[in-house]
């Protein structure tokens, strides 16, 4: 019964609340209007770019796991390592968080690895991915605090930075933490789900211990500064695409990285929904209409999911015929 409940609000519940968002947000504009603006005012050599940009960094990250799954296991063939990624990827549009256990048993099954040391090698990218959204929070803080921390202070009305710590809010998510805390650890055994956080949190340790024995740091680093880097100019480029966001700066495109990156937190498929949500407030802030910000939004996230599901499924359909030899020898070695 609990798991049909899981099951239903997992696959029904979440995408039927990202498909009603993308309702409320485009319900009152002209489906005609956007067809023509579609059609005459998105220069898509822009949009082609950011695909190709975004293909890059998804070979940035297939080159950076490779590097933590060295010191544990063997080290995986680099065009088994991006198409798992890229399967994963793929996974997570139609099963919200299934990505990232679909890569793990891709490349398990074809480079023959053990399957929970690669998904212990995996926490320790989300752990790396997570320092680095913290970093580009402080940077965006940094470099427009008067801007957003005005926004902050006029949407949660309040007069200074000081009077946060002591508003009721701030000590209601420390309170809403500590009870988190308290009912994974007392109740992980009885719900799945709590099982579930309880287990990812004792894969921290495992995952953190992989990063250490890395051989090769400095382009371990390289590689995570580059992928966020790829991120970043996967939207800025996109820019240059319409007329009203033509004029947007880095601080824009640095901006909306970090809060379209807590809308992707959604456990929505693709982040339907609340990335487009999140990424079409933060235009508005920095005057961009919301009919060209929705357009904006849409396009993007569009052409990133398109570039995700063609090369996922040329993955899939590769990995047999690529490692076919390899299952041959497998076979023939077998009965000998």
């Amino acid at each position: 019964m609990k798991k049909s409940a899981s099951k239903l609000i997992q696959y029904v519940l979440f995408p039927a609340i990202g498909i009603f968002i993308i309702y409320q947000l485009y319900k009152d504009q002209n489906a005609a209007e956007i067809g023509k603006i579609l059609r005459n005012d998105v220069d898509y050599k822009w949009i082609v770019f950011s695909i190709l940009i975004g293909l890059i960094s998804h070979l940035s990250r297939a080159m950076r796991w490779q590097m933590l799954i060295e010191p544990i296991e063997k080290k995986p063939g680099l065009i088994n390592t991006f198409c798992a990624v890229m399967t994963g990827y793929m996974a997570n549009l139609v099963f919200p968080r299934m990505g990232e256990v679909s890569r793990c048993g891709v490349l398990s099954k074809y480079e023959k690895l053990s399957f929970t040391r690669v998904v212990g090698t995996v926490v320790a990218e989300r752990l790396t991915d997570l320092f680095m959204l913290v970093l580009i929070m402080i940077t965006v803080l940094a470099l427009q605090f008067d801007f957003l921390g005005g926004f902050l202070l006029k949407t949660l009305k309040l007069e200074s930075v000081g009077e946060i710590f002591h508003s009721a809010l701030f000590y209601g998510l420390i309170a809403l933490v500590i009870v988190s805390i308290f009912l994974v650890k007392r109740y992980a055994k009885q719900y799945r789900a709590l099982m579930f956080l309880k287990n990812l949190m004792s894969k921290f340790t495992e995952g953190v211990s992989s990063i250490r024995k890395i051989k090769n740091k400095p382009l371990f680093i390289f590689h995570t500064i580059f992928i966020w880097t790829m991120y970043f100019l996967m939207i800025y480029v996109c820019f240059f695409s319409m007329p009203a966001t033509s004029s947007l700066g880095i601080n824009v495109g640095i901006t909306i990285l970090l809060t379209g990156s807590l809308g992707m937190v959604a456990p929505v498929q693709g982040g339907i929904g609340a990335w487009h949500f999140m990424v079409i407030a933060t235009l508005k802030l920095y005057g961009i209409p919301n009919d060209d910000g929705g357009i904006f939004a849409l396009v993007v996230h569009a052409a990133q999911n398109l570039m995700i599901i063609g090369a996922g499924l040329i993955a899939i359909g590769a990995l047999p015929v690529i490692n076919r030899p390899k299952n041959e020898e497998t076979v023939l070695a077998t009965h000998k």
